[in-house]
């Protein structure tokens, strides 16, 4: 039985080494000229492999159709590719937030043992192949390459990716193919991507980063969400670990009118942060309110927030009335931003929607639609928040792929 593998990231990898496993005669098509392009940028090189938290953790990571993954990631969780990574020689090491790096910070390490684990299972791998169609006739999947070439397969497997980071070769192709065979797709978002805000004050702050600050999301009075880490500004607005996370909240959210707030200070209550203006406003009482923030907030900052608290920079410290500290007590809280919108799906993480999951038997990765057609990795329509979530589910969706093709 021949069985094709569309895309080289680490589903379509983890698929098709799984069916070589079974001595199934398997051929991995990538466009690119080497295999996990997309791997090779994430976690800003350095691979986040997975996460080493507890799977049943794993579910409240995942935005997007949590459930359809159940079987999942209980059939290969996160120690599971962990385990075939140093079976490979890759050793590992756990960071802040339970997130697995290869000790070596190396994400080329973490291709290198993939390409061995595909080698091991006699997978051939097409390399600079891009398919331009499918057709499925007579039970066969006949894929059509760009430079006209034919293949035929008894079994096909998509795991060709989202919309995000075109650059790597996810340019949606797989999309056209899962629609054309008769396949629902869930419009497509942008998902852990940066946020464009309506204030135009944001561009002096450009390059300025904020670390343990808490973001929370805003509509209609009511928090949406809420996330605390690290930052920073540019040119349009915001982005950074907690904007990544805060825009998968967002993105349920589009059609009011979503505020953020960023608590530059949330180890502090308000109380607490009123004494420690008061005994440093007490040592500088004769100096400008411009020059009276400088041991609280990063240089760049303070303009700003003097500026929203609507008090006259150049006024005095000793004629700062308490409802006017009170006014820069609440900015500092609550330094507010407008949502504009998401930077453009190119320059996301992941994406969110894709082939419909009401349409895959989640035990199996079958479409439910087409006998023979698999899908694994972000084509299918759930994506989770950063930490190395979105990396399993593509191991986990390709495993189960991979053993039931």
């Amino acid at each position: 039985m021949k069985i094709g593998v569309i895309g080289g990231g680490p589903a379509g990898i983890i698929a098709a080494g799984f069916a070589g496993s079974r001595k199934k005669d398997v051929i991995l098509i990538e466009k690119n000229d080497k295999l996990g392009k997309k791997l090779f940028i994430t976690g800003k090189g350095r691979c986040n492999v997975t996460n080493s938290s507890p799977i049943e953790d794993f579910f409240e990571k995942v935005m997007t159709n949590s459930s359809f993954l159940y079987s999942g990631f209980y059939s290969f969780s996160n120690y599971d590719i962990m385990n075939l990574l140093e079976k490979y020689g890759v050793k590992l090491k756990v960071e802040r937030g339970n997130r697995v790096f290869p000790a070596s910070d190396k994400s080329s390490d973490v291709i290198k043992a993939l390409n061995r684990f595909l080698e091991d299972n006699n997978v051939h791998v097409m390399l600079n192949t891009r398919i331009t169609d499918v057709i499925y006739e007579n039970n066969k999947f006949i894929l059509i390459t760009e430079n006209g070439k034919t293949l035929i397969f008894d079994k096909l497997i998509i795991a060709t990716g989202g919309k995000s980071y075109p650059a790597t070769g996810s340019t949606g192709d797989g999309y056209y193919f899962a629609k054309k065979l008769g396949h629902t797709i869930v419009p497509l978002k942008p998902s852990l991507v940066p946020i464009e805000v309506e204030e135009e004050w944001v561009k002096s702050l450009q390059g300025l980063s904020l670390k343990n600050v808490t973001l929370s999301g805003w509509v209609k009075g009511k928090k949406i969400g809420e996330k605390f880490g690290d930052m920073i500004f540019t040119h349009y607005g915001i982005s950074g670990p907690i904007v990544l996370s805060m825009s998968n909240v967002i993105n349920k959210y589009l059609n009011n009118k979503i505020i953020l707030k960023i608590d530059l200070k949330p180890a502090l209550t308000l109380e607490k942060l009123d004494e420690r203006i008061l005994r440093d406003f007490e040592i500088i009482k004769n100096k400008q309110i411009k020059n009276g923030l400088d041991r609280l907030l990063p240089k760049k900052l303070i303009p700003i927030v003097i500026q929203l608290s609507g008090i006259e920079e150049t006024k005095s410290i000793n004629q700062i009335k308490k409802e006017e500290r009170w006014k820069i007590i609440e900015i500092i809280k609550g330094l507010p931003l407008t949502f504009k919108k998401f930077r453009p799906i190119e320059e996301a993480i992941v994406t969110s929607g894709g082939v419909s999951t009401k349409e895959i038997n989640p035990s199996t990765m079958e479409s439910k639609i087409v006998p023979g057609l698999y899908f694994c990795g972000e084509i299918i329509d759930v994506d989770a928040l950063t930490g190395g979530y979105n990396l399993q589910i593509a191991y986990s969706t390709g495993f189960l792929a991979g053993m039931n093709v």
